[in-house]
């Protein structure tokens, strides 16, 4: 084979092997800030030179709001939750998780997304419900990633959110790897099982396999988060990626800090 061709396939393999990690979107899960409005929260955001946020429904927005965010905020109320964004620059890249009671109350919630040009709900939907959540994701081109909480949620094992996903091309995978570790389960092992399913995820790192673990810094725990965006990597995984650390609620900016540095660097290292 000729040396220019050689030369060739290789820059070619080399750009597609890159392409997918400099395309993750990090953001925050405004979890994170929750002992905050969420005004207050964008600003923390902000100041972590964050451009993308996955916000939470039913957290106060602040002054100026009679409503809590999420569906039941008004026209003029979503107007002004714009101008907040367009303010600081950052997009709400998902919106969850997401729980309803009745199955009619899902449409209201992708009415609120699809008004706020948000392309991603993460969601813990009721089996019952699997069947009319695929179809409005179908309908509002919005899609459904399912979250996983410690046992004894539904959908704490891998298993069983693939059990979920069968045959509904619009639900997928919103990973929450600390909640993996908390149930005892091997995160990397987890990835694989779900590989070609994971739209997002929710990144934190847990202090040991316990499902009362504290969080920690990134790599202060048992996630092993290299290990985690090296077989993101492998599966080319083209998505989002929350940081969600819920520990030292009244000063975590710093921590979220370090934290976006530790992945910022461990990101140079897949190149």
């Amino acid at each position: 084979m000729p040396f220019n061709k050689l030369v060739f396939i290789g820059c070619f393999f080399f750009i597609t092997n890159t392409f997918a990690q400099k395309n993750w979107k990090l953001s925050v899960q405004m979890w994170t800030f929750h002992k905050y409005d969420f005004q207050t929260g964008l600003r923390k955001a902000d100041s972590c030179e964050l451009t993308f946020i996955e916000a939470y429904p039913g957290q106060k927005m602040g002054e100026g709001f009679e409503h809590v965010l999420g569906p039941d905020m008004t026209f003029a109320e979503k107007q002004q939750l714009k101008q907040q964004l367009t303010k600081h620059k950052i997009k709400i890249i998902a919106f969850g998780v997401v729980t309803v009671v009745k199955e009619e109350d899902w449409v209201p919630v992708f009415e609120f997304c699809k008004d706020m040009n948000i392309s991603f709900i993460t969601a813990e939907p009721k089996k019952e419900h699997l069947d009319a959540v695929n179809e409005l994701a179908k309908a509002y081109n919005i899609k459904v990633a399912i979250h996983d909480h410690p046992k004894p949620s539904d959908y704490w094992h891998p298993d069983s959110v693939l059990v979920a996903i069968k045959g509904r091309p619009y639900l997928g995978v919103c990973a929450d790897i600390g909640h993996w570790a908390r149930n005892g389960l091997n995160v990397v092992e987890c990835l694989q099982t779900l590989k070609g399913k994971i739209w997002g995820l929710h990144v934190k790192d847990v202090a040991e396999y316990r499902i009362d673990a504290e969080d920690v810094l990134f790599g202060m725990g048992v996630c092993d988060l290299p290990a985690v965006m090296a077989e993101l990597k492998r599966q080319r995984f083209n998505g989002f990626l929350s940081i969600e650390h819920e520990a030292n609620f009244y000063n975590n900016v710093p921590d979220v800090k370090k934290n976006i540095s530790y992945y910022s660097k461990q990101l140079l290292l897949l190149k």
